[in-house]
């Protein structure tokens, strides 16, 4: 019972393990690249949740000092902040990713990983 409302207490963790579930395994079994770009982001989502989880404090608050420091929980603002600079390399990617994906498609006609894989063969 202890243990069912640990995990209650602790659900997006398991909620960014099974978003990065997700999103490895629609890259593993796709071929088409813009579900792959949609997957790699869904991986970051997870990344990004995971580490905001680990700076909160449950019943903690913002850490904006008003009260001696000793009377107040105060949640973590380093991951948080961190997450941004991680936010804006995630969107640089994706960008780049489906650029890539838009010249791949003007070359070949299709953005299906083994179509394109026949078509190189037979060249």
């Amino acid at each position: 019972m202890e243990m069912l409302i640990k995990i209650a207490h602790n659900y997006y963790y398991m909620v960014a393990i099974l978003l990065f579930i997700i999103g490895m395994h629609t890259m593993l079994t796709h071929s088409n690249m813009i579900k792959k770009v949609i997957a790699m982001n869904i991986m970051d989502t997870s990344v990004f949740l995971m580490f905001v989880a680990i700076g909160y404090t449950y019943g903690g608050q913002a850490p904006i000092i008003t009260a001696p420091a000793n009377e107040v929980l105060y949640v973590n603002p380093l991951p948080g902040s961190l997450m941004l600079t991680g936010i804006v390399v995630a969107v640089s990617i994706t960008a780049y990713a489906l650029s890539l994906v838009v010249k791949i498609y003007r070359y070949y006609g299709t953005v299906d990983y083994d179509e394109i894989c026949l078509i190189r063969s037979q060249e």
